[in-house]
């Protein structure tokens, strides 16, 4: 059973954000990307309290703009998902789940070291050029329960 409901045009959504976020971090890079998708998705907490399906997620607005800088950008987010893309897609929904994504709500490319926080957030580690961050103990536990 997957972790969250989804439709073939989930999928495809997941597939272009993988992409467009991190095809230069290789299909890791991307699954990673695709899992924090996917934790957003089963949180009921935090920032995420009203976000249930994949299409809430990634075009979810915060302050005004979309969560993920590639919606807002549009670049490789909107071209066409790929078979390699799709097929990583159904990876994160099917429970992949890997160290420093695995439980992690938010990522960004600082260009930079990564901090110890992100709007409060603990860092959870660092893959390539992005940086990983996990709730607070005891804020989230949805995103535990796999």
């Amino acid at each position: 059973m997957a972790r969250v409901k989804y439709r073939d045009k989930d999928i495809d959504l997941i597939a272009r954000m993988m992409r467009a976020e991190a095809e230069g971090e290789g299909q890791l890079g991307m699954l990673m990307v695709g899992n924090v998708i996917v934790n957003r998705a089963v949180a009921d907490c935090l920032d995420f309290r009203d976000v249930r399906t994949i299409e809430d997620v990634i075009f979810q607005v915060q302050g005004g703009n979309y969560s993920f800088e590639a919606v807002q950008k549009g670049n490789l987010f909107y071209s066409p998902a790929r078979e390699v893309e799709r097929r990583l897609a159904r990876q994160v929904v099917n429970y992949w789940g890997q160290h420093p994504s695995k439980y992690s709500l938010w990522y960004f490319n600082p260009y930079a070291p990564c901090p110890p926080t992100w709007y409060g957030q603990p860092f959870s580690g660092q893959f390539k050029q992005h940086c990983y961050y996990e709730p607070q103990a005891n804020t989230c536990e949805s995103v535990y329960s796999y």
